[in-house]
């Protein structure tokens, strides 16, 4: 009870947490498969947008990996007016904690980073919620920019459902894209900038050390900041 209450504390004193408290292990990492369908996106910076729980961790990854040129914390969906922490965190508005990517294909492409996604940042069986997080607001979705990225996210999701690699089903969405609404400045580069934070320590920080384990040729060990 101790250890709760002075994380809740550190929480407090940052401002507003976007996650909850740690529970009791982290969250187990899976192999997934190369994608069969290879994104073409030609050439110049491309965005991708994902949504899988607290966008802290999935920040925090993709900001670890080459070719990435931002990662940006925000909210998906949803109106401007209620695009802020404590009403997306209560949960009566429409929005995705979500992540927008912005990547050079040249050197990682769409199809690498979904399988980065499905590897260490998510597990696409849980619904509405991601590990301790809990609502819709934390749900598993991708988010296509573009008719290239809707056609090989749609591919690797059926690729992924005939692997069974999961001991239950695949819940993962495909959404159309939306208005993104970047978090507020204190969620933004939040892993670098708060590496002992409870939450980081126990759910984000291992799935940074699967993603160098698992695909070191793709891991930077610089953090990408906004």
């Amino acid at each position: 009870m101790r250890v709760r209450a002075a994380l809740l504390g550190a929480a407090l004193v940052l401002g507003a947490s976007a996650c909850q408290q740690p529970a009791n292990a982290a969250e187990e990492v899976v192999s997934a498969p190369a994608a069969k369908r290879v994104a073409k996106e030609g050439s110049g910076l491309k965005t991708a947008v994902f949504s899988g729980g607290c966008f802290w961790g999935v920040e925090g990854v993709f900001s670890h990996v080459k070719g990435v040129k931002s990662a940006v914390s925000g909210y998906h969906g949803g109106t401007s007016r209620q695009a802020n922490y404590k009403l997306v965190s209560s949960g009566i508005t429409d929005h995705a904690e979500a992540v927008k990517v912005t990547y050079d294909p040249s050197v990682i492409r769409y199809d690498q980073l979904l399988r980065i996604f499905f590897s260490v940042v998510t597990d696409p069986t849980q619904l509405n919620r991601q590990g301790p997080d809990v609502g819709a607001h934390y749900r598993n979705a991708l988010v296509p920019q573009s008719a290239e990225q809707a056609a090989v996210a749609k591919s690797y999701l059926a690729q992924l459902k005939r692997a069974r690699l999961w001991n239950a089903p695949i819940v993962t969405r495909i959404e159309p894209a939306k208005s993104f609404y970047p978090a507020e400045t204190y969620h933004q580069d939040f892993m670098i900038k708060n590496p002992r934070h409870g939450y980081i320590v126990r759910w984000d920080a291992p799935k940074v050390a699967a993603l160098k384990r698992m695909y070191p040729g793709v891991y930077s060990a610089s953090f990408q900041r906004n």
